[in-house]
């Protein structure tokens, strides 16, 4: 039956089809399957990769190798305070370090891509001031839609699973990486630019020796947001099947389990806390490391000492 126009309510007789124009992407995506299965088996590899090697490792010695990379990377508190996080951790539940391998797994994944996709579109956009403003509507899209909206087209093209969830953390923690970078990349001296153009370095060279070294810091700054947003990501995921930590908390919360939603979210917190404090070790200054080259400090540095006496 048709409806007359009332230009007092002209939503009620417009309408715009665009329940049956999303079920039409979803037929097509399940008419399509072989199309998308590619990208599904990449991005399971990656993740299957690195959940293996994860949990493949003892956790005594991953907990050592864990504090290792905090000391060498940030000091011997930031290492102290990863060994006890971790340790709390590994306390919380006889299959809670399990559980966190899984999700530092799919928080990896999710973190490499982000920096494969994020590095050089952050580069163009801080090149390009064209480029950076055609990609700002996107990113403003990317960081303001609800987190639980990306669920849906991505579970109706790939399906349920630890790959959805990858895909999902990725379009939610992509922003702030490639902003933080292009911001990185228009903060460097112009002035050092010029004198390195005026010593004959080709656009390359200008690139890699001069500009991503001297926004080193704001880089990293916008890596350390990717992770913590990939973290606080693992919870929805959990929605669409994603395994780990985040799961445990889901299903703690449909059973009111206080225990176990306990458990899972002081896993995430502990987490959190190592991965935070590891990143933020790696924008250290020179001047906070003594003015030494990264390799005469950590465990890396003692062990070179051991070895070589400097005159």
């Amino acid at each position: 039956m048709e409806t007359s126009f009332n230009w007092l309510d002209p939503f009620g007789s417009i309408n715009l089809n665009i329940g049956e124009w999303a079920d039409g992407i979803k037929g097509w995506a399940m008419s399509n399957r072989p199309l998308i299965q590619p990208i599904k088996s990449f991005f399971e590899t990656i993740i299957q990769s690195i959940e293996g090697a994860l949990q493949t490792v003892p956790p005594l010695i991953m907990l050592i190798l864990l504090v290792l990379i905090a000391w060498q990377a940030a000091g011997r508190r930031v290492a102290l305070l990863v060994l006890v996080c971790l340790t709390v951790l590994g306390l919380l539940d006889p299959t809670a370090w399990s559980l966190a391998m899984t999700t530092l797994a799919i928080v990896i994944s999710s973190v490499l891509i982000c920096v494969l996709i994020g590095l050089p579109l952050g580069v163009l956009a801080g090149k390009s001031d064209g480029f950076e403003q055609a990609m700002r509507p996107g990113l403003d899209t990317m960081q303001t839609i609800p987190a639980f909206v990306y669920l849906v087209p991505v579970v109706m093209l790939i399906g349920i699973g630890n790959v959805s969830g990858v895909i999902v953390t990725i379009i939610f923690a992509l922003p702030p990486l490639v902003r933080l970078t292009s911001l990185g990349i228009r903060n460097v001296n112009p002035h050092v630019v010029e004198a390195a153009r005026a010593f004959g370095a080709t656009p390359r060279q200008i690139l890699f020796k001069v500009e991503l070294p001297l926004a080193t810091p704001t880089i990293l700054a916008g890596l350390n947001q990717t992770i913590m947003l990939s973290l606080s990501m693992v919870v929805i995921a959990s929605m669409i099947s994603v395994r780990g930590l985040g799961n445990e908390v889901l299903r703690a919360m449909g059973r009111l389990d206080a225990g176990k939603a306990i458990v899972g979210g002081l896993g995430i917190v502990m987490l959190a806390i190592v991965l935070d404090r590891i990143t933020q070790g790696l924008g250290r200054s020179g001047r906070d490391r003594g003015h030494r080259p990264w390799w005469q400090t950590g465990p890396v540095g003692l062990i070179a000492n051991l070895f070589y006496k400097p005159a």
